[in-house]
């Protein structure tokens, strides 16, 4: 029996990931005629249809669906086989693009001081930050980015994480505004302004408000934005409250008129929230993977040394 054409293996993982036959096209830089016919010889080659026509689209067969995973991984280890031999890691030649799966949030807090540690230990490095436009394991899995970046959600057992650095959610106001000439701002001074509130998926519900519920209080939301920076530039032109974390705001500013805003710890408790560094297992002890995933954690520890409360460093 001959041995399969293994260039199949990259177009079939494009298939699997894309689940349309352009898409893969697109992926690939083949036309979408090539790609029809590239998936008819996989169909021959399986024994499975792998893409069928569900309405104007087309879904996975449930063979694709089983062999998606071990497609990518498979994919993965290829690349990795094919790589030069190294025993030593040369950071100063090293050309890599790492693509980081974050908030937009984390990377105008962080992506600034991390770009610039990169570029001067391995200045032919590439990081290729993502959208986290969800919270779903599959980006991981099938190798769609390196690292994510984020509060952890359900990502599964196989997921390694590490916590980066412990976060606190303050309350923003434009400079001057008069919430902050009171001596000390209670609960009942909180919601008696509008707030602007951030979320994704719209919600107008933040971690502060079951805190308030628990008192008979609630915010009046004004406007929902997608995320912080928008959140802020809101609170900055108006009389709104944002809600932000404090890593956030830059150290250096926090608290100052002179930055257009100033920061103040919420009148009621809110659970404290931990951010972690997350990847598949497959790169655990891969040498440049490595470097920057200790690279991220010293980055960001010493980020957010500046801006920790007292009682958060006290923990």
């Amino acid at each position: 029996m001959a041995d399969p054409d293994f260039n199949l293996l990259t177009m079939l993982d494009m298939l699997l990931a894309e689940g349309s036959v352009a898409g893969a096209a697109r992926r690939a830089g083949l036309s979408t005629s090539a790609m029809s016919r590239t998936l008819g010889r996989l169909r021959e080659v399986t024994g499975d249809p792998l893409l069928v026509r569900a309405g104007r689209r087309m879904v996975l067969t449930p063979h694709a669906q089983a062999i998606r995973e071990r497609t990518r991984n498979a994919v993965l280890e290829t690349r990795a086989l094919l790589q030069p031999a190294v025993s030593e890691l040369e950071l100063a030649t090293l050309e890599r693009v790492f693509t980081i799966r974050a908030n937009e949030g984390f990377v105008e807090a962080f992506g600034p001081t991390l770009i610039a540690a990169v570029a001067d230990i391995a200045p032919r490095v590439c990081l290729r930050f993502a959208p986290k436009i969800d919270k779903h394991s599959r980006y991981l899995r099938e190798g769609l980015v390196d690292l994510e970046i984020g509060v952890v959600a359900d990502m599964g057992p196989e997921i390694r994480l590490q916590a980066l650095f412990r976060d606190r959610y303050v309350g923003v106001v434009r400079a001057g505004h008069p919430l902050l000439s009171l001596p000390a701002i209670t609960a009942r001074d909180y919601v008696s302004y509008g707030h602007v509130a951030t979320s994704r998926g719209g919600s107008s519900r933040g971690p502060v408000d079951e805190a308030l519920a628990d008192i008979g209080l609630a915010r009046n939301v004004a406007c929902i934005v997608p995320g912080f920076p928008a959140a802020l530039a809101v609170a900055v032109a108006s009389d709104l409250i944002a809600l932000l974390p404090a890593s956030y705001l830059p150290a250096r500013v926090a608290g100052r008129h002179e930055a257009g805003f100033q920061m103040f710890e919420l009148p009621v408790p809110v659970q404290v929230i931990t951010i972690s560094l997350m990847w598949h297992p497959r790169l655990d002890a891969e040498p440049a993977h490595r470097w920057l995933r200790q690279l991220i954690r010293s980055t960001c520890r010493e980020r957010t040394a500046a801006h920790e409360s007292p009682a958060l460093r006290a923990r």
